[in-house]
């Protein structure tokens, strides 16, 4: 009974999260001017982005290895810290958007291709990926667990995906920044 009252406020609140948390990314995207408050040089943020993209992967798989040894206050701490590694991922790639006006990619060739179906996908998935880890962990530190287990099948493998190609979208880009 507890749950439900609580499921009453996170419930929407994920849901407004999850909706306002993509849009505004959209919006800052697309700002006709930056507002570098922050001093910060165009190619700081891409790599800062891809440690950050990357200590998020190692820590999921360290979290996912512990859940299946039945380590669980191990698999929670390592799952959490991803959370947080994320975002402040999310928290830097909006001020990076505010600061920096997007680098064109100037790849050709089937590297061009490759690219873009990473971006793409990344992009889509990330947005995806913001109720599915907010539910998936509401669930599971809530205690409600087998709500928890049915959403992190399709969390865990979505958000790896989305910090893998995180690090591959720096690597393409590198050349650019």
């Amino acid at each position: 009974m507890a749950s439900t009252k609580i499921d009453k406020i996170a419930v929407p609140t994920i849901i407004t999260l999850s909706i306002v948390v993509p849009v505004l990314v959209l919006i800052l995207i697309y700002l006709p001017e930056r507002y570098n408050f922050l001093g910060v040089q165009a190619g700081t943020f891409p790599l800062f982005h891809a440690v950050l993209n990357g200590s998020t992967a190692l820590l999921l798989i360290a979290g996912y290895y512990c859940m299946s040894i039945k380590e669980y206050k191990w698999h929670r701490n390592f799952m959490i810290t991803a959370f947080a590694l994320s975002s402040f991922f999310l928290i830097s790639y909006v001020i990076s958007k505010i600061s920096n006006a997007p680098v064109p990619y100037g790849g050709e060739g089937f590297l061009k291709y490759l690219y873009f179906f990473i971006l793409i996908t990344h992009i889509v998935l990330s947005a995806i990926i913001v109720p599915l880890v907010l539910f998936t962990m509401y669930r599971g530190l809530t205690g409600q667990y087998d709500k928890h287990v049915k959403i992190a099948r399709w969390t865990f493998p979505i958000w790896l995906y989305v910090a893998v190609t995180g690090v591959l979208v720096y690597v393409f880009m590198f050349p650019y920044y």
